[in-house]
């Protein structure tokens, strides 16, 4: 019997140090937290930019109270009050002028718009793959580009090249720099190559890119619309993976999850003839691997080290989705800690809210796989994530005193 214990608990520390398994739960996490800090970054770097001048229209729209008048001393206490948050409220828009903000709108119609996506290619997809291959290709190279843009800075400023292009005729790429330029012919060099081998590391490398961007770009507002978008997200999660089958004679999530698409080069061999080509037909270049079909970059692909040809999958939105809630933690950290007077700040540091669903998100995740392993059957990795995530910052705010605060709209004012 002990032996029997023992093997199983061998069998189990295997299990979790596959690379597969392992490498999903790693980089998962990673590019959560860097896309996280990134993104406070750059609405820090937003702020520093900001102009502190009021401008003419501002001031109209500010009112004057009567001070002059004794009797009227509360309505210009109101004045007042009225002007301060009419500043706050402008310095939170002007901030995030740059970045997606979500309301609850868009994320109710988020799942219902990947839902109709979803069904277009399950229906549709031999007719839409080249078009839909082109524009992910086209979007992936922008973002794996702003992946790229730190380490293009560094290294330029490390060999002393800080010229900025000269201006361009056009006043959109008046802020491109050589940087800037670094980057996108890098990420244009990735997206050919991963065109032309359609190797899975290529695929990744693009797939970190996508997270990083849309995870640095969009925010969420408040705690009520990352509730909002991540159970409506769970709801199509389940629905798509457990009970499309039912519906469409076919799990459409796993469907459309697996399937590769043609090659965008295909299109050469289909409509030109090229001389020293041994295949009969046009459409036997795809299969003679001169031109290989394409996985495209919404989701990652783990080997495993104990099972040869064997790959983890993991959807991005499984990353992304959890990581705006995550992002909108550490931003909430962030200024929650700024607005602490120096005399109120702990001496040490407790759990933050962020640190906090990041353990849970590791751990829902950790489930998630387990769970696969012991059904053989994919699982919806949100239907773990998102209770592991949600339920622990719930508790902790409301015994805190931070709940109200961040149901609705926290970042006008924390004071």
């Amino acid at each position: 019997m002990t032996n029997e214990w023992v093997n199983m608990g061998i069998n189990g520390v295997s299990w979790l140090f596959d690379t597969s398994r392992f490498s999903t739960f790693f980089i998962s996490t990673a590019i959560i937290v860097y896309a996280c800090f990134r993104s406070l970054n750059n609405e820090k770097q937003e702020i520093l930019l900001l102009p502190n001048d009021e401008t003419a229209e501002d001031r109209e729209k500010l009112i004057d109270p009567p001070s002059d008048l004794k009797g009227e001393a509360a309505v210009a206490l109101d004045m007042k009050g009225h002007n301060e948050h009419y500043r706050e409220n402008k310095l939170v828009d002007d901030k995030y002028e740059n970045f997606q903000m979500l309301n609850s709108t868009q994320a109710l119609l988020l799942p219902l718009g990947a839902s109709v996506t979803l069904l277009l290619m399950f229906y549709f997809f031999d007719s839409m793959q080249v078009a839909m291959t082109i524009s992910t290709a086209c979007i992936a190279c922008l973002a794996f580009a702003f992946l790229l843009l730190p380490c293009c800075k560094f290294f330029l400023n490390s060999v002393s090249v800080t010229l900025p292009l000269k201006k361009l005729p056009f006043k959109a790429l008046d802020n491109f720099t050589v940087t800037h330029v670094m980057a996108f012919l890098i990420s244009l060099f990735l997206v050919f190559m991963w065109i032309k081998t359609g190797h899975w590391l290529l695929m990744n490398a693009l797939g970190l890119g996508l997270c990083v961007s849309f995870i640095s770009y969009v925010k969420l507002p408040s705690l009520k619309v990352s509730i909002l978008l991540l159970f409506g997200l769970l709801i199509y999660d389940i629905f798509w993976v457990f009970f499309s089958a039912r519906l469409f004679k076919s799990n459409v999530m796993l469907h459309v999850a697996t399937r590769s698409a043609d090659n965008p080069a295909f299109l050469l061999f289909r409509n030109h003839h090229f001389e020293g080509s041994n295949s009969q037909h046009p459409s036997d270049a795809n299969h003679n691997g001169m031109v290989p079909k394409l996985s495209l970059p919404v989701k990652l692909f783990f080997p495993s080290s104990k099972n040869s040809g064997h790959f983890s999958m993991l959807g991005l939105g499984d990353i992304v989705m959890p990581g705006l809630l995550l992002c909108f933690l550490l931003r909430f950290d962030s200024q929650k800690n700024d607005n602490l007077p120096l005399d109120h700040k702990p001496t040490r540091k407790k759990l933050s809210y962020f640190q906090c669903s990041m353990i849970g998100y590791f751990i829902g995740l950790m489930i998630a796989t387990l769970s696969s392993e012991i059904f053989k059957a994919p699982q919806p990795a949100l239907l773990y994530l998102v209770p592991f995530t949600i339920i622990p910052i719930l508790i902790m705010a409301y015994f805190k005193g931070d709940l109200r605060r961040m149901w609705n709209e926290p970042f006008v004012s924390l004071k």
